[in-house]
């Protein structure tokens, strides 16, 4: 009789791992993988990654802003998540964030750094979906009027545009 007791405690107490592990498992994308976040993450979707199609962005609340760039001669809407959004989902616990481009240009971001509203991970520019010659699939952009401190060379090079993976590192 103990022996089943014990059985069962045991097959209880798996069956519970086995529950937390799906429950930190995330959907998995239908189209076509926009990014992929890595590294140091307490989800995952395949393979200690966390995978993202333009669906899964949009599903997400969206931030919308208008602002000058550097890079265009008008102002701009972007659509897009917030980075801190994206990386709270991933469960991303690194001290760093590394931004890496479809050419695997990297910039590094200080988590601290990443507020609860900026930078988003634009996906939409002007309501229209960026191609990678537009800069696109994905932007990180900040609202560059709304503070000089957003006007700065290091917001500026951290503003990686074709973005394709997030990397969480300490």
């Amino acid at each position: 009789m103990t022996f089943c007791k014990t059985a069962l405690f045991a097959s209880t107490v798996v069956a519970g791992l086995a529950t937390n592990a799906i429950a930190d498992q995330l959907p998995i994308p239908a189209g076509p993988v926009l990014l992929t976040l890595s590294g140091e993450l307490a989800h995952e979707t395949t393979d200690g990654t966390v995978t993202l199609d333009l669906e899964m962005l949009k599903e997400m609340d969206p931030t919308v802003f208008t602002t000058s760039t550097i890079w265009m001669e008008e102002e701009v809407e972007f659509t897009g998540v917030p980075l801190r959004d994206l990386l709270d989902y991933a469960g991303a616990q690194g001290a760093t964030i590394g931004a890496v481009a479809l050419n695997d240009y990297k910039v590094d971001i200080p988590a601290d750094e990443i507020s609860a509203t900026t930078p988003i991970v634009a996906y939409l520019m002007n309501g229209e979906e960026m191609s990678p010659r537009g800069k696109g699939p994905l932007w990180i952009v900040y609202p560059y009027d709304d503070s000089p401190d957003y006007r700065t060379e290091v917001i500026y090079s951290r503003s990686i545009w074709q973005l394709d993976r997030i990397v969480s590192s300490d």
